[in-house]
């Protein structure tokens, strides 16, 4: 008779890197550790390092003690860069543009690109919180290559039907909206419940 193994934590990937929004990765993880459940992989490049710092205050250690396992951004042969390694997918937050050539051209030239080629071979859920505009051509046709691909593009852009009041309830919420997307059970924003109060129209065959 086979013994009956406890069932394992779900697995995220987590990648920060060069482009500004440092504070998305870092609420993931700090999300994720306060949901529980879940074992966050994390792998930040250099320019990531370099990023947190100067919008966060955070150097690389203290990025470290935010997640389950920690890898080096070299570390070809770690556990994430097989397909063989189980999660529930990846997100790059923030993902510079830089990052978003490296995967939709399959570059596989650090781990923060090997591990997402994996994600995408694998037919798992990769999601890319881009960061930067104006656009121009060859970010459009990077971001049009991963969609096509299976990917999601996910910049941050605000929701302001939340009622959020600052800039940290902004954040909260795109996070929050990026947690849906790996089907993580939480309860921290503000929902989207239908035209409410004087706005709302008597008939809403008049709209």
């Amino acid at each position: 008779m086979n013994a009956i193994r406890k069932a394992a934590p779900r697995r995220l990937i987590v990648a920060m890197t060069g482009a500004s929004g440092s504070v998305y990765g870092i609420r993931i993880l700090e999300r994720l550790r306060a949901i529980g459940g879940w074992e966050t992989h994390l792998v930040v490049s250099e320019a990531g390092v370099l990023n947190a710092f100067q919008e966060y205050g955070m150097d690389r250690k203290a990025l470290h003690k935010l997640a389950d396992v920690s890898h080096n951004v070299r570390d070809i042969g770690a556990t994430i860069a097989s397909g063989s390694f189980i999660t529930a997918g990846m997100v790059v937050a923030p993902c510079s543009m830089k990052t978003l050539a490296g995967i939709a051209h399959a570059f596989s030239d650090n781990l923060i690109t090997r591990a997402a080629d994996v994600i995408l071979k694998e037919r798992r859920r990769l999601v890319l919180i881009t960061r930067e505009t104006p656009l121009n051509l060859a970010h459009i046709r990077n971001m049009e290559a991963v969609t096509l691909m299976g990917g999601v593009i996910f910049p941050p852009v605000p929701a302001f039907y939340s009622g959020g009041k600052t800039i940290d309830d902004l954040v909260n919420h795109t996070v929050g909206r990026v947690l849906d997307l790996f089907e993580v059970e939480h309860d921290t924003i503000n929902r989207w419940a239908g035209v409410t109060g004087p706005a709302a129209p008597k008939d809403n065959k008049k709209l």
